[in-house]
């Protein structure tokens, strides 16, 4: 897999800091160190955020030693701030700041375009195309980083990081890895306009030697000949290759970018002077694009720049060999004939991502509205607002709980702007634990400090469940078998000063539903921690685990335990429910709502 490259690549550069905060596509890089890594002379952790995450390996890189920081595309919106001030102070140790897009958007809220990002903190950026090139490319980057005494942004996307192919192994390299930081203000303490002005002249020198520095270390390509040329980067590549290898077109040049910013301008020119026609290739937005059509225009190419603001390509969304197929014919004026067959117009059922199996978040969720609507109010009156994380399945049928999925901790801020702008009936904030620990604390002080009244429902499952079940700080032993303080959740809740805070196992279902009926109605912040584990991680250490059936002589397929839980383990086969036992976990969910008791535990009657 691509993150195992990845995470093989920067252990061969002598890494000794890795740290990030869980985030599909990028999580595997830090599990993979989990994983392969036990007695490996690292500190490898995650942090309570993306902000954290990265000061603490950037204070390992100012003190001389390799470190790598890796998150998903919205990560580096949190982080953004001390990256920015880390550009003008840069490091003395190679610091690589991994960044995972995620065109489609697969599992992120917006298809965040990170190399934008790369322009904005003056930082210098790259990517790569295969499993074998981000382990070549990760380890060379901790070089271009130490060359530079600047942090370097890896930029991949979620077909390069979860891609499979055989990748070539390297040596390990031997390196002093003991710290050192020698005192020097006027570099690190971004307080002083005067210094703060030396340093950004100095990092305006330092962006002019990038394409040099990148070019002695063997980034940026050309393949073929001709006055017909490509210019394309990252897993467009492949798509690119694989579309003219079929085509067999001898008469393109194909210009492969690895440094995406400071755009190479000096190969492009020198490569594209030849070029009477061009296309770029990118997945996302026409970054590359611009800047070549800007260098065509100042370099006077003659060359006609063609892509996604002429239409070849799409704006959103993934690109795939089809796609990147079609655009190329087009471009080159070649008809496409059988190769080129319209996809076969058939609409597949729905199928959204339903809640696992036992999910604590279902029950909480159901007796969440069962609650609304046993203390008076109508559910379409009491606005639940969601956060980021597994839970926010519960949008989809049948729960259809949460009204927003916004950004991590929002749900908290949300909720209080609805309510401090004059909204005259309650309003829920859904969180997870992990999300509270993440960015939801500060939005919790905010609504205690100005006395909102509102409900905040803590859906405490301790893992970050969604992105692979990794760990949370209530965590005592991390995942590197470091013994850690665990942070207990409720005590941090109510040194925050809350009007009430309630702890309830939303498996003890009645109870959940009474409590979230009382409090929802009394003024003041209060907090329900609904605390159970994941049910998968709970399945897995329980030597046994009951088992549901269906009892079919009872049952009428009135379709209610379906229609009320939505677990994955339930069907309707022959007008009679049906419950797949490898998948049922026994939480018992279905026999509460079934009215006609037809559904019981195994080896009950």
């Amino acid at each position: 897999m691509g993150n195992e490259a990845i995470a093989r690549g920067a252990w061969e550069a002598g890494v000794r800091v890795v740290t990030g905060y869980p985030g599909t596509p990028s999580s595997e890089v830090i599990m993979t160190f989990h994983e392969e890594g036990r007695g490996l002379p690292i500190y490898v952790e995650w942090a309570v955020n993306e902000r954290v995450a990265f000061e603490i390996a950037y204070g390992a890189a100012i003190g001389g030693v390799r470190a790598l920081v890796t998150m998903k595309a919205p990560g580096l919106n949190v982080a953004s701030d001390p990256v920015l001030s880390a550009a003008y102070s840069g490091v003395e140790g190679g610091l690589v700041i991994l960044v995972a897009d995620d065109p489609g958007p697969h599992t992120t809220q917006t298809e965040q375009d990170s190399r934008w990002y790369a322009k904005l903190s003056k930082l210098p950026m790259f990517t790569a195309s295969t499993p074998q090139e981000a382990k070549d490319t990760v380890k060379r980057l901790f070089r271009v980083s130490e060359e530079l005494k600047l942090p370097v942004i890896f930029r991949t996307t979620t077909r390069l990081n979860h891609a499979v192919g055989d990748v070539v192994l390297g040596e390990v390299e031997e390196r002093d890895a003991r710290p050192s930081f020698k005192k020097d203000p006027p570099r690190f303490v971004r307080a002083g306009m005067k210094w703060n002005l030396e340093r950004h002249a100095w990092l305006n020198g330092v962006l002019r030697r990038v394409e040099e520095v990148a070019s002695s270390l063997g980034f940026n390509k050309v393949e073929g000949s001709g006055e017909y040329c490509v210019v394309t980067e990252g897993v467009a590549y492949n798509y690119v290759y694989e579309a003219l290898r079929g085509l067999g077109e001898a008469r393109v040049k194909v210009l492969r970018v690895d440094q995406l910013y400071p755009v190479p301008s000096k190969f492009l020119a020198e490569n594209l002077s030849s070029c009477r026609r061009v296309i770029v290739v990118e997945e996302l937005d026409p970054y590359l694009e611009a800047e070549v059509k800007k260098l065509a225009y100042e370099e006077r190419l003659g060359a006609e720049v063609m892509g996604k603001e002429e239409g070849l390509l799409p704006l959103e969304g993934e690109l795939n060999p089809s796609l990147v197929k079609g655009a190329l014919y087009r471009w080159l004026g070649v008809p496409q004939g059988q190769e080129s067959t319209p996809a076969a117009d058939v609409r597949l059922p729905e199928r959204p991502p339903p809640l696992c199996p036992g999910c604590p978040h279902a029950f909480s969720y159901i007796a969440l509205k069962l609650g609304i609507a046993r203390a008076g109010y109508k559910l379409s009156e009491v606005p639940v607002f969601g956060d980021i994380g597994c839970y926010a399945l519960s949008v989809n049928r049948p729960i259809e709980a949460i009204w927003t999925e916004h950004s991590m901790g929002a749900s908290i801020s949300m909720a209080m702007g609805l309510k401090v702008a004059g909204y005259d009936k309650p309003v829920v904030a859904t969180i997870g634990d992990s999300t509270f620990f993440h960015a939801g604390i500060p939005s919790l002080i905010e609504a205690v400090h100005k006395r909102v009244d509102m409900l905040v429902l803590i859906l405490d499952n301790r893992v970050v469940a969604m992105t692979g079940h990794q760990s949370t700080p209530s965590w005592e032993v991390t995942e590197s078998g470091r013994q850690a303080r665990g942070i207990d959740i409720v005590e941090v809740v109510k040194s925050i000063g809350v009007d009430e805070v309630a702890v309830v196992d939303p498996y003890d279902f009645n109870k959940m539903v009474e409590t979230v009926a009382s409090m929802i109605k009394r003024p003041g912040v209060k907090v329900l921690v609904a605390q159970h584990p994941c049910r998968l991680m709970e399945v897995r250490q329980l030597k046994t685990v009951k088992k549901y059936r269906v009892i079919e002589d009872k049952c009428t397929g009135c379709r209610a335990c379906v229609n009320v839980t939505g677990c994955p383990a339930l069907y309707i086969e022959d007008g009679k429910a049906k419950i797949v036992e490898d998948d049922c976990t026994g939480c018992g969910l279905c026999a509460r709502f079934c009215p006609y008791k037809a559904i019981v535990e195994v080896g009950g009657a």
